[in-house]
């Protein structure tokens, strides 16, 4: 939670230096997510949450929005002042389709500004297991299928697990520098360690 306050500090510290009104896409958000940052109800910035789903929204100055993070075909090329998405791109699928959506964001935004946790950590964020992603897929799907390491504690069929398995495929920081180039990468620490990566791009020109 303290390096999660410490990433919206810095965000809103860039957001502050831009031109109001302000156009930002959530892409894999939620509106609870802008509340708890503080700046849902400011009028001047509209927001457009983009998940898998369309969800409900209660602030006049949000819209949200079903698609794929992989193809913005809705959006037109730096439609956006602004593109968030906190740890997003980690789900979207193998490497190739990683690619598709960072090139997505960048397509769409004037700057953007990415969070994703450094497949290198030694805990994984997604399961209480130590380097379960360095696992192979097998022993993956084995220790979801037998053992309560996800955080819903819910007992999983093999097939349920091999698709959360499937589910989770973390970033290195050489992977973020070919996928996002000329990108500022922010190393979040934890004990010493980097446990996640800021990748932010276009800000210099604010």
């Amino acid at each position: 939670m303290k390096l999660r306050r410490k990433r919206f500090a810095l965000f809103n510290s860039m957001l502050a230096k831009l031109p109001r009104p302000l156009h930002i896409l959530d892409v894999g958000g939620e509106q609870v997510f802008w509340e708890r940052m503080g700046i849902a109800d400011d009028a001047q910035i509209r927001f457009i949450i983009f998940n898998l789903f369309k969800d409900t929204v209660t602030h006049p100055n949000f819209e949200s929005l079903a698609g794929d993070a992989r193809n913005l075909k809705e959006f037109k090329d730096k439609q956006f002042d602004v593109v968030f998405s906190n740890s997003v791109i980690e789900h979207v699928g193998d490497y190739a389709q990683q690619m598709q959506m960072a090139k997505e964001v960048q397509r769409v935004g004037n700057r953007y500004f990415l969070q994703t946790p450094n497949r290198n950590f030694p805990i994984e964020p997604h399961f209480l297991f130590p380097f379960f992603q360095f696992f192979p897929f097998c022993i993956k799907v084995f220790l979801v299928e037998h053992f309560n390491i996800t955080y819903s504690k819910k007992k999983w069929t093999k097939q349920e697990a091999e698709e959360i398995a499937k589910g989770v495929r973390l970033l290195t920081a050489t992977e973020l520098r070919v996928m996002f180039p000329g990108a500022t990468i922010y190393r979040e620490k934890l004990l010493g360690l980097t446990k996640s990566f800021v990748v932010y791009d276009g800000w210099e020109d604010s």
